[in-house]
């Protein structure tokens, strides 16, 4: 009996443990590139939450408190809230790559082909991009890298403390100010042979105001920038990469 009893009270602590990690780690999932996509079915996304749960609680040999109502509450939000803060940081460089694809479309002329194939509305650049980023970035270990921030998000956010609101917003106006200039810097090739292209044809129909370059130019910008995303999107998936590893490996430090 006191063998049961002891193997009861060893139970129950581990369950407290999952319980109180899959907080953090569902809240994490639910935002992780190509596990917490919309496409992925709900009953995929606990499983991998669950399979996640598995191998960061063991990890951290965290001193819960025990069970209570009031404990249960405050571990609830403050759980939620930093598996949340962690999905979110990771979730903006799929939206700072998506933005980037919006941008090369709409400077190329090509934001309306395909722009309604995937679950979310985007040109069909930004579909591209998207994907073979997501790809990637499973292919170069996102799983084993997520349970590693994981594991660390302990010592950067203990359990049940809440996270101050200035440091969230501040880290927050940092992460999106970066998510941008991410954008904005994959995007720059497209950019400037659309300023090029603008210019090429402002040249020559000044100089031949009879021809009309509209109908001769669409052809080449399309062209030029199936041609430039054949070409960049190696460089660009490369560099996009680089930014989420350097992410997910200091996912508090100002990025650089």
């Amino acid at each position: 009996m006191n063998a049961a009893a002891e193997l009861l009270g060893i139970v129950q602590t581990q369950l407290w443990l999952g319980f109180v990690v899959f907080l953090r780690v569902g809240a994490t999932v639910s935002l992780l590139p190509g596990f917490g996509e919309q496409s992925v079915p709900m009953r995929i996304k606990l499983i991998v939450a669950l399979a996640f749960t598995l191998i960061v609680a063991p990890a951290i040999g965290a001193d819960l408190p025990a069970f209570s109502i009031d404990t249960l509450s405050i571990l609830v939000f403050t759980e939620t809230l930093a598996g949340l803060l962690i999905g979110l940081g990771i979730r903006l460089f799929v939206l700072a790559l998506q933005t980037a694809g919006a941008i090369a479309a709409q400077s190329t002329s090509l934001s309306q082909i395909l722009g309604g194939a995937a679950i979310e509305p985007l040109p069909a650049m930004g579909y591209v991009l998207t994907v073979g980023a997501i790809a990637l970035a499973v292919m170069a270990g996102l799983h084993v890298k997520a349970a590693q921030l994981l594991i660390h998000s302990y010592v950067l956010l203990p359990t049940g403390v809440f996270a101050l609101g200035r440091d969230v917003a501040d880290w927050g106006l940092g992460q999106v100010a970066y998510a941008f200039e991410l954008a904005f810097l994959l995007s720059a090739p497209f950019l400037l042979m659309s300023v090029l292209y603008n210019l090429a044809l402002g040249v020559i129909n000044k100089a031949m105001p009879q021809l009309m370059v509209a109908f001769v130019g669409a052809p080449v910008i399309t062209l030029g920038g199936l041609f430039l995303l054949f070409l960049a999107a190696p460089v660009m998936l490369s560099v996009w990469l680089s930014a989420l590893d350097q992410f997910m490996a200091a996912p508090f430090e100002a990025p650089r």
